[in-house]
């Protein structure tokens, strides 16, 4: 990888992509710590322990949802946006009949996804207001209440506006990125905000090398070597397919004769990426953000107090629930995304057929069955990646007890060793940089190509 970036440095159009995607990643984190209009926050906004909805934008801003910023709301409405108009359009015709229309379509399809966008980051801005009001992070007038009348309407136009706006703004930056930069420019931005993180996790693990004890001094370094052994992991799920031989018959049109080659259909082991681990965790932090808004004293010594705690990140009920949805969601994206009827149905137009198999309902029920054990394969693939840190996290807390007479936010008081990055992230960092890698070696191949005009 360092080795293509270096090459493509010394190429002036592709050094000029990088310089220009580093400058707009520039601009996304300068517009992460500008502050909203009318916050008045000292430290960062407390989202609660354990897995809610607001811990998951923590994650996917890079913090810039916990510090009030004009981009708060981050690249997460673009990312809801995309993945409700893929699920209508399996559901709605005339946005399917778009799909197939080719660029005219692509492009209908990305003004409806970029005014959903917008409709999004104006519903999340509003929530994101009422959360910061009833948390008293606004600034109030010299007498020390909140605003009241004119002046309360106002500044919630004010904010809510800058968030919706600073939505629109990342989406646009991510656009330029695809444009005139090197990768996706929304998977890039997603990448930069969650790296910016990692000094975060850095001084959790200096920590608790700190303390000084001996089971930190072991584990510290173990979930380093942990780490790096799992973006390994990764690359291997990943790079991961199967490869259907596929032979083509011969045709003469004229004088000239076609088909006759053996080629392969390759399918990805780990065919839904990241999505089955968003849905899953998506659906998990519901709960737990309902408890938010709940007054302590309502639900304590109650059965909603052990409901609430089931769906707590440091529970095994919770990481078991985490791996049977992250299966269930695996199989439900890839009964959207492939349609073994269509794959058969093209193989058969283009006069090609699996060795061994009929052409038609027998290659469709083929397709069917391989799909259907690459998809539980890949989804068991994942929840190691996305278990590891819960189950690592439960097992320290186990091995190690919390100190009673230790201060009451210290890492003794705690026990255990919770790790912050989870493996959602490192997912999305390791498929971003593979991706981007290979778009990196494409655009070289092709600068280098001798053409017949050569």
């Amino acid at each position: 990888m360092i080795k293509t970036i270096v090459n493509a440095f010394k190429a002036p159009d592709i050094r000029r992509k990088l310089l220009f995607t580093a400058f707009i990643i520039l601009i996304f984190r300068i517009g992460s710590i500008i502050p909203v209009p009318f916050l008045d926050i000292a430290e960062e906004i407390e989202v609660g322990k354990g897995n809610n909805i607001l811990t998951y934008f923590s994650l996917m801003t890079g913090s810039a949802f916990t510090y009030g910023t004009i981009f708060a709301m981050s690249i997460t409405p673009y990312i809801n946006s995309s993945i409700i108009m893929q699920l209508l359009g399996v559901a709605i015709p005339a946005l399917e009949k778009l799909q197939k229309e080719g660029e005219e379509g692509r492009k209908k399809i990305t003004a409806i996804t970029r005014i959903l966008t917008i409709v999004l980051g104006l519903l999340q801005s509003l929530a994101y207001f009422f959360f910061l009001r009833s948390n008293d992070y606004l600034m109030k007038a010299s007498n020390g209440e909140a605003f009241t009348g004119f002046d309360a309407v106002f500044q919630a136009i004010v904010i809510i506006a800058v968030l919706t706006a600073g939505t629109a703004v990342i989406m646009w930056l991510g656009e330029q990125i695809s444009i005139d930069g090197i990768g996706n420019g929304i998977s890039i931005i997603l990448f930069a905000g969650i790296v910016s993180r990692f000094p975060t996790l850095i001084a959790q693990l200096y920590e608790y090398w700190k303390t000084g004890q001996l089971v930190y001094r072991i584990l510290v370094p173990v979930v380093m070597v942990c780490f790096l052994l799992m973006i390994a992991y990764i690359v291997l799920v990943d790079n991961a397919e199967r490869r259907l031989p596929i032979q083509y018959a011969k045709r003469v049109v004229g004088r000239k004769m076609y088909g006759g080659q053996n080629t392969h259909m390759p399918i990805k082991i780990n065919m839904s990426g990241v999505l089955p681990i968003i849905f899953a965790s998506s659906i998990l932090s519901l709960p737990a953000t309902v408890q938010m808004f709940i007054q302590e004293d309502k639900y304590k010594g109650t059965g909603w107090e052990k409901f609430f705690n089931i769906f707590q990140g440091d529970s095994w009920w919770y990481a078991l629930m985490y791996f049977l949805l992250i299966i269930f969601f695996a199989y439900f994206y890839s009964t959207i995304q492939y349609n073994p009827i269509e794959m058969a149905n093209n193989l058969r137009k283009n006069n090609g057929a699996i060795p061994g198999i009929r052409p038609g309902r027998p290659t469709s029920d083929y397709l069917m069955k391989i799909i259907s054990r690459l998809v539980l394969i890949g989804a068991l693939m994942i929840s190691v990646v996305a278990l590891f840190p819960i189950v690592y996290s439960l097992v320290c807390k186990m091995a190690i007890p919390p100190v009673k007479d230790a201060a009451e936010n210290s890492i003794a008081a705690q026990g255990g060793m919770s790790i912050s990055l989870g493996g959602t992230s490192l997912i999305i960092l390791v498929g971003v940089a593979l991706e981007t890698v290979r778009q990196l070696e494409s655009q070289m191949m092709m600068r280098h190509y001798k053409g017949f005009l050569d």
